[in-house]
């Protein structure tokens, strides 16, 4: 081992197909450095157990170190519990029966619950592997070599035009072809948007999803509230000043209003007399139980509304797929900022969606979605029927459930092992008098067969014990 300028020796894995950076100290001997170099790649999991490590040979042939002073130190190691040994079939990484895993992101969270009634996921159990898999097989077969190069910051035409006739057919949206951005997700779309608008007011939902807040300020937006009652958004606090107004006009969130067609009316005349903007995010606007889905909004006004809409409801978050429909004075605009944004939505994806809704299947699988979580919304209203104040359950995938002290009944709740959201985080504003207090549950999230049990834990929470 050559001595490198920092005291530290890199080693290269490579010998059983596994390519592992090690990093030896010459200070240390090579072999005690070695064993400390593999003895850490294990203990921080870059070795998975099970893992096959070159023969003694080949590590000392790629290291430069003896083969003696290889086999030695997969000796100490085995000796340790480290690594298992076992005549013709090499040594390989023993499972470490007391390492805790690493929390990461929303993982990070101490103790998972035992049920999950959050709001904001469907059922991703569900998701329909096998019709995308032919889908994603068809679209590979007839893609053209230039689909896996550089793209259309706008996304592939097959999509955007499948897209164009599946938004008109069941959502009433107005959507040429032209018009519509192929993003990755609702998120992008509203940060790309904000930053077109280049700052000013930006009138967003109260209550409403804390985390959109946060991306418009993050963007350079100017968050200004705009209040819900049981009509939705109310109008008549919109000034002439505000460039936009984010709203989800079929099913509010987190109350479950849907938005009442006298404040259609008066929310699009706002926007033509100001000039401003309506972002309409269709988040679940497929999820209709008690009639046919309401039509988007972006219908009545296409010259004034943006039009958000996203698969992470109907088909799973993984995918980061979403979509804008924009006036057509946006489309240049949107586009630059997504070029300058990412380049462009992964392709294959997006031409592997277009399949799925060209022949379909999209509908097929939306039609049985819509009557799953129906079945899971009358089981929701059935368990807790005693209960006073569940509103919102005309649509999507959560409801909202009045109670006395939110505090309390998060207390109880916790200690079930039940998650649920809270409606407390969702207002502009951390204090505030005479605001209603409940629980936001959402119902896609459960697996189908610990739903049932989840209802009951919910209820005995809100029954107090």
């Amino acid at each position: 081992m050559a001595d490198h300028a920092d005291g530290v020796v890199p080693l290269a894995l490579g010998g059983a197909g596994v390519d592992l950076h090690l990093e030896a100290d010459p200070a240390e001997g090579r072999r005690a450095g070695l064993e400390r170099a593999l003895r850490d790649a294990v203990r921080d999991g870059r070795l998975a157990p099970g893992t096959r490590l070159p023969a003694t040979r080949l590590l000392a042939a790629e290291t430069g170190i003896s083969r003696n002073t290889v086999k030695a130190a997969y000796d100490q190691l085995v000796a340790e519990g480290y690594l298992i040994a076992r005549q013709g079939s090499g040594t390989r990484v023993a499972a470490l029966p007391h390492r805790p895993a690493e929390p990461s992101g929303a993982a990070a969270h101490v103790g998972a619950p035992r049920f999950d009634l959050r709001p904001g996921s469907p059922d991703v159990g569900t998701f329909p592997a096998a019709v995308w898999l032919r889908s994603l097989r068809r679209a590979i077969a007839a893609a053209p070599s230039t689909a896996y190069d550089y793209g259309d910051p706008r996304g592939r035409a097959e999509l955007r035009t499948a897209l164009s006739e599946y938004l008109g057919r069941t959502r009433g949206v107005i959507a040429p072809p032209e018009r519509i951005v192929i993003t990755s997700g609702s998120v992008q779309g509203l940060a790309l948007l904000t930053r077109v608008l280049e700052g000013g007011p930006v009138a967003m939902e109260d209550p409403g999803l804390p985390f959109h807040r946060e991306v418009v300020r993050h963007n350079g937006g100017d968050v200004t509230a705009a209040p819900v009652d049981d009509l939705g958004v109310r109008t008549e606090g919109l000034g002439a000043d505000v460039r936009a107004v984010v709203v989800t006009p079929a099913h509010q969130y987190p109350t479950g209003v849907t938005l009442h067609p006298a404040r259609r009316r008066a929310l699009t005349d706002w926007a033509r007399a100001c000039g401003a903007l309506i972002v309409e995010d269709d988040y679940d606007g497929e999820f209709r139980y008690d009639r046919q889905p309401v039509g988007a909004l972006q219908g009545m006004a296409p010259g004034q509304v943006v039009y958000l809409g996203t698969a992470s409801k109907t088909l799973g978050p993984a995918l980061r797929l979403g979509w804008m429909v924009l006036p057509p004075v946006l489309v240049d605009a949107v586009a630059d900022a997504k070029l300058h944004s990412d380049h462009h939505t992964e392709s294959i994806g997006q031409l592997a969606l277009a399949d799925l809704i060209a022949g379909h299947a999209y509908d097929r699988h939306i039609r049985a979605s819509r009557l799953r979580y129906r079945r899971r919304r009358d089981l929701l209203l059935d368990r807790l029927g005693a209960h006073r104040g569940v509103r919102g359950v005309a649509a999507g995938l959560h409801a909202l459930v009045e109670v006395d002290d939110e505090a309390e009944v998060l207390a109880r709740a916790e200690a079930e092992g039940l998650a649920v959201g809270r409606l407390g985080e969702h207002w502009h504003t951390a204090r505030g008098t005479g605001r209603p207090q409940g629980l936001v549950v959402g119902y896609g999230t459960p697996r189908e067969q610990v739903y049932p049990e989840a209802l009951e834990v919910l209820a005995r929470v809100l029954g107090g014990g």
